[in-house]
């Protein structure tokens, strides 16, 4: 396998849970859960580190969970990417707490899901191209994708395509992908969204969403042309998942 396994932290209310991403809201009931660990975010983190899994992401789920991110960070300096709530007026702070990349995106758009180039333009001279991950979390519509924000609430304006790509290329250092619309069912991962962006694969590339078995992220290296890289959530039996062993998945994983 050619693509890399990125292992996922992902928090809500200061616990390390998976989630059913399309079952974020911010008024009714809580969201739909997979699992809630009783180990903490550092323990998470230290055996990352120990399996040498580099570039995973820690996700902040809404408010709660700053002291959880701050602790995998503490456990792996430099190990880990940091998304959830990013801003430019605080995202260097999380660099010096130890993620080595932020990933962003509600903070890219207005209250209408309007993209803002000027946003965009203050984050990467707050922390840097080099720096920082633009998450491109999207649900399918009639015409393809488009971009989510908000905990994947509101559809922004921007679509997910290589024109798109190729335009924010200049301003980060990789692109996050979750198909929110199946992550946390387990119900395979989203070929045609894969598809595309193996086709375009100009930078590193880490798709989330679907993966119940170990023939599922083969597919994505398969159909993403070993350029993108596949995160594995719900399946995975770290987080009481019965589809994909988390041993076998790194062995796997290409370096």
């Amino acid at each position: 396998m050619n693509c890399r396994f990125r292992p996922c932290i992902d928090l809500h209310e200061g616990k390390v849970k998976q989630i059913v991403g399309g079952s974020l809201r911010d008024q009714g009931p809580g969201p739909r859960e997979n699992f809630v660990s009783d180990k903490s975010s550092a323990w998470f983190a230290e055996k990352f580190r120990a399996d040498g899994l580099r570039g995973g992401h820690v996700i902040m789920l809404g408010k709660g969970n700053e002291q959880a991110a701050r602790e995998a960070l503490a456990a792996w300096p430099g190990g880990l990417q940091l998304g959830g709530g990013i801003r430019a007026d605080h995202a260097s702070q999380w660099l010096e707490a130890g993620a080595s990349h932020v990933i962003v995106t509600s903070a890219l758009f207005d209250s209408e899901g309007r993209f803002l180039q000027s946003a965009l333009d203050e984050l990467v001279g707050e922390v840097g191209k080099e720096r920082l991950v633009i998450d491109l979390s999207c649900r399918r519509t009639i015409d393809g994708w488009r971009v989510a924000m908000n905990r994947w609430q509101t559809l922004t304006e921007l679509e997910i395509s290589a024109q798109t790509l190729d335009m924010l290329l200049p301003y980060c250092d990789e692109f996050l992908v979750h198909a929110a619309d199946v992550e946390g069912l387990c119900g395979g991962v989203d070929r045609d969204l894969v598809s595309l962006l193996g086709e375009w694969g100009k930078c590193p590339l880490t798709y989330a969403g679907g993966a119940a078995t170990l023939d599922d992220v083969c597919l994505v290296d398969e159909l993403g042309k070993g350029r993108v890289d596949v995160t594995v959530g719900s399946a995975l039996d770290l987080f009481g998942g019965k589809g994909v062993c988390y041993a076998e998945l790194v062995a796997m994983s290409g370096t």
